[in-house]
């Protein structure tokens, strides 16, 4: 990719969507009010039955006469799962750095692409990923803690050895890089791990830098599908770890894991 540090980047969003007609107001309104003009925003929708593709069309709608410079793209066909669905988002991705809002997450202030953008700096080649803090909130979007597992000033690949420290919907990562991993639909529910691990080592063999944001730059909504399948999402976290740091080293986190679980119990 070219040095595109000194014009504006441009940011692709993509939100996947299925009977989603509660959650993703929340999350179109929190694009809409971008002050950042770059915008690329996907709804890729699984032929949901509700009120979803209604609400994305009205949203477009307005985005279309708001003026802002953003532009709204909505596809509804059938997937294969939501990682099935990410790899359509990712195929149709044309901006410098994508980033996943599923609907019920969303973007804290007006402002946040444009703090993200800031940390682009300028004179460079671009950072393979952007990556900030996240808060959880509940259905009414209402704030109910900061992510337990904040990351770290200095991000590798190797740090996830320690949990995923970055939230997938914190993870801004070049689209260049990210379009040459598709999401591994082997995993129903760890596939976003592996698949943040993969884009950071190709930024370590290109050495290239990992930038940390100074910001709550996401708004992650409590009980997603981690929460909810708990037990598959471990195991195939286990495997994850395995594939990318070897089996002893994930027995010994994992051992830590629990040492320091018993600890702060």
């Amino acid at each position: 990719m070219e040095n595109k540090a000194h014009r504006q980047i441009r940011f692709t969003i993509v939100t996947i969507t299925y009977q989603a007609a509660r959650f993703l107001p929340k999350t179109v309104s929190s694009v809409l009010s971008q002050t950042y003009p770059c915008v690329e925003h996907l709804i890729v929708d699984g032929c949901s039955k509700d009120d979803t593709v209604a609400l994305a069309e009205a949203y477009k709608q307005e985005n279309d006469r708001s003026g802002n410079g953003h532009t709204v793209t909505i596809s509804s066909e059938p997937d294969r799962g939501l990682y099935d669905a990410m790899n359509k988002g990712l195929e149709r991705a044309t901006g410098d750095y994508i980033l996943f809002l599923n609907a019920g997450d969303f973007l804290p202030e007006p402002t946040t692409l444009e703090t993200v953008a800031a940390c682009v700096g300028e004179g460079e080649s671009l950072p393979a990923v952007l990556y900030g803090d996240t808060d959880i909130v509940d259905e009414k979007g209402h704030f109910l803690r900061h992510r337990r597992l904040s990351p770290p000033e200095n991000l590798t690949w190797r740090s996830f050895r320690h949990g995923m420290l970055v939230c997938h919907q914190a993870f801004y990562a070049r689209t260049d890089i990210a379009k040459m991993y598709a999401y591994d639909l082997s995993y129903r529910h760890s596939a976003d791990v592996d698949w943040c691990i993969r884009v950071m080592k190709e930024a370590d063999r290109r050495q290239l830098p990992l930038r940390r944001v100074p910001a709550v730059i996401a708004c992650f909504l409590a009980g997603g599908d981690s929460k909810q399948n708990h037990r598959d999402s471990l195991r195939e976290r286990f495997h994850v770890m395995c594939r990318h740091y070897g089996l002893l080293t994930t027995i010994i986190m994992h051992l830590w894991f629990v040492l320091r679980s018993l600890f702060k119990g």
